[in-house]
């Protein structure tokens, strides 16, 4: 009765069957012994028909727990002969795609692992830490392996730091879909150049690609320009303003000291107005009343200036005021102001095309800040290769359905 029981549990059908049960209360672990029936023939993949056993090898599987029983099968996998006389041995249809688990353990790893660190995962299931990031690197491996990126025609790049120091790596991704199509080291014109070859592994076609999202790097607008020729470069808006929030925040840095009333003021300079309390707005409404003696005061309107120039949608609206905003920045003596007017008439095609294409990476900004905050909480997710492994988990949005039925 218990072997009918865990055969329906476990789907197992002809010509497998449960030769056992070994439970052991003291350990808290179930052992499933599954044979199959004698005399069966079995199809192995590329191999035309069904082909009599040569003999057999115990295998052993990780599964689902039971209760709080850790769940194991034991398997007597046969190894059949061939027609040319070659033997191959047969994968039961519930194993997994890393050798000791089945699918349902590993669809487990894979949903837990989007919620949660590698080693919290590691602690609840009882495996290694190592296992557990052996099993999601397999999963992103196959995952990239079907992944077909023919319908990509809008992107969005972005660098940032996988170590302290000046370690950079870039994501590169689906503008439209939000989903990271490559993470590479580097943050170079080389890094463009790999992703145009990725790219083109994957069934896209880099002269299709119409926009890109990008900073304001001379290494990135140089690769866009070699290896994804047709890509309008967009600069998103709110790189541009973080360029001029830093130049307040300077400008108040040099005249406060010599002006102590300024101290105290970098948050309320630096957020938006409309978010700051009755008594914060207050004192930025004193402090802007004095534009004509602040130079504080003029930066920051120089800054809302800029962010209400860009929120229009008429391109050649926005390009004449933004080349009037720079000539009259350019004649202020707003000096840290200066070098945001350089950037803008340096990079002004860009910047102008965000009125067309409202594109912008900061949904890329939202994954790094996730991504940080999950390497914060375990110190370091050490080489690349699994740094890697934890971005395409938590924004590649690949389809494991092919590779395993179970896993979302």
């Amino acid at each position: 009765m218990s072997a009918k029981l865990f055969e329906a549990a476990l789907g197992i059908v002809e010509p497998w069957f449960i030769q056992g049960v070994d439970f052991d209360a003291d350990k808290k672990t179930l052992t499933i012994g599954i044979d199959f029936i004698a005399g069966s023939r079995f199809a192995v993949p590329g191999v035309e028909g069904a082909h009599p056993a040569h003999d057999t090898v115990t295998k052993r599987y990780r599964h689902l727990n039971f209760f709080q029983h850790e769940c194991r099968l034991e398997v007597r996998v046969p190894r059949v002969r061939l027609p040319d006389g070659g033997i191959r041995q047969v994968e039961p249809n519930w194993a997994g795609r890393l050798a000791g688990f089945t699918l349902l353990f590993e669809a487990l790893i894979m949903a837990m692992c989007r919620e949660m660190t590698f080693a919290a995962v590691s602690r609840l299931v009882g495996l290694s830490w190592h296992q557990v990031v052996a099993i999601c690197k397999r999963y992103v491996e196959l995952g990239l392996e079907q992944a077909d990126f023919s319908a990509v025609t809008r992107l969005a790049a972005y660098e940032t730091s996988k170590a302290r120091g000046h370690d950079y790596i870039t994501l590169v991704a689906d503008a439209d879909e939000r989903r990271v199509l490559l993470v590479t080291e580097g943050r170079d014109a080389d890094t463009i150049k790999a992703f145009a070859a990725d790219f083109t592994a994957h069934g896209g076609d880099s002269k299709s690609v119409e926009s890109i999202s990008i900073d304001m790097s001379p290494a990135f607008i140089k690769g866009v320009t070699q290896h994804l020729p047709n890509a309008r470069i967009t600069f998103d808006m709110f790189h541009v303003i973080a360029h001029a929030s830093t130049a307040v925040d300077k400008t108040r840095r040099i005249e406060q000291k010599t002006d102590p009333s300024l101290k105290g003021l970098r948050w309320k300079l630096l957020r938006d107005r409309a978010s700051l309390t009755p008594d914060a707005r207050a004192d930025l409404d004193a402090l802007i009343a004095q534009v004509t003696t602040k130079r504080t005061a003029r930066a920051w309107l120089y800054k809302e200036q800029l962010r209400e120039i860009l929120e229009r949608k008429q391109v050649n609206v926005v390009r004449n005021m933004l080349t009037q905003w720079a000539t009259n920045v350019m004649r202020s003596k707003v000096e840290p102001m200066k070098e945001v007017a350089k950037l803008i008439r340096s990079h002004l095609d860009g910047i102008v095309a965000w009125t067309q294409t409202r594109q912008t990476n900061g949904f890329l900004e939202a994954i790094n800040g996730l991504f940080q905050a999950t390497k914060r909480k375990v110190r370091s997710y050490g080489n690349f290769s699994t740094i890697r492994t934890v971005i395409f988990l938590l924004a590649g949005k690949l389809d494991f359905s092919n590779i395993n039925p179970h896993a979302a």
